[in-house]
């Protein structure tokens, strides 16, 4: 079969590899759609992580059923699947109590040393990972790529369950990339009035198809100010930092009401994960700072539904298609700004 690997910063290889065997208590998966996450474009930058120079990356995942091992009774070869990365032990405390995404001995698939991930033309779904890993079937009315969509859609599904994101609400969401995009529509979704700040022109040019009712520019205007002249000077009651930008963190702080909630969904470079906040604000006004990690397994069937219901267009944020043969322009476009989701395709 053909994989696509990266193989040094910024480099990616599609090689012939041989196709994994099937386990009796597993499946295999010819996968028919990958997109490129930010996660993915982090570790192209870098290059692969010391011990998993052979991993194949990819964890927006779906797909069609090949073959079932005799062990295995609840999946049909011909089925359509959606798969997420998360594999949880199952033991620890988070685990017990439901809280998957944050167990102690998480493995993620296409991430973690020894879990290949989607970006090959097969994938086996070992009984850990259809055991205690996130695997849904797909509606056959779902294109692949449509059904790959639902994996970064169940993160701010998450959130904005987190967040409590509601009718009357307005929402402040900060960045306008795939998962920023993907949180406007979720917002005006759940009822929510929706404004937007991103500094790039190309893409607050895009996330027009959202339809925000206000876009900002912060390298040009004063996003709390702005903010707060569109709701007759409350503030909003919800802002979502969803970037890698530590500086949008204490805007945020500023932006929202009291009792106004600010979101943390990006993560930081771990190389400088520090962040300040206002703490008088927090306090004063009795601010919630919430962050919002992964998902239980339950938000990627949520998503799948949401996606099938039209509740989310996903040809408003599949931007780009390439086929695995050219995964590395995949990544290259996913990392240009130029686009929202990149999807890499089997067929």
């Amino acid at each position: 079969m053909k994989a696509a690997y990266i193989t040094a910063p910024m480099q990616v290889e599609v090689r012939e590899t041989p196709i994994p065997p099937l386990p009796e208590d597993g499946i295999l998966l010819t996968v028919k759609a990958c997109g490129v996450c930010g996660s993915d474009l982090r570790r192209w930058r870098e290059g692969p992580a010391q011990g998993s120079e052979t991993l194949i990356a990819g964890h927006e995942i779906s797909g069609v059923v090949t073959a079932v091992g005799a062990q295995v009774s609840e999946f049909r070869v011909g089925e359509h699947l959606a798969v997420a990365p998360d594999v949880h032990c199952g033991k620890c405390h988070y685990c017990e109590h439901g809280l998957y995404n944050l167990c102690d001995h998480l493995r993620l698939i296409g991430i973690t040393p020894g879990y290949d991930g989607g970006f090959a033309e097969y994938l086996v779904l070992t009984a850990e990972i259809l055991s205690r890993g996130i695997v849904h079937r797909a509606p056959k009315t779902l294109s692949f790529p449509q059904a790959a969509l639902a994996e970064p859609l169940s993160s701010v599904l998450a959130a904005h369950a987190q967040a409590g994101t509601t009718l009357g609400d307005t929402v402040v969401v900060m960045g306008a990339g795939p998962i920023g995009c993907l949180h406007l529509a979720m917002a005006r979704a759940r009822g929510a009035r929706v404004i937007l700040s991103e500094p790039s022109a190309v893409r607050r040019q895009m996330a027009e198809r959202f339809a925000p009712e206000l876009i900002l520019d912060p390298s040009t205007q004063d996003v709390a100010a702005e903010v707060r002249r569109a709701t007759d000077g409350r503030g909003a009651d919800i802002a979502i930092c969803a970037n890698p930008v530590a500086a949008t963190h204490a805007q945020a702080v500023e932006l929202v009401r009291k009792r106004g909630t600010v979101v943390l969904f990006g993560g930081l470079p771990k190389a400088n994960p520090m962040t300040t906040l206002n703490g008088n604000r927090l306090h004063y006004d009795e601010l919630r700072v919430i962050g919002t990690f992964s998902y239980h397994p339950t938000y990627h069937a949520l998503a799948l539904e949401a996606i099938r219901r039209g509740l989310v267009q996903s040809e408003q944020i599949i931007t780009h298609t390439f086929p695995l043969e050219q995964a590395a322009q995949a990544f290259e476009m996913a990392a240009s700004g130029e686009a929202l989701k990149v999807m890499v395709t089997m067929d």
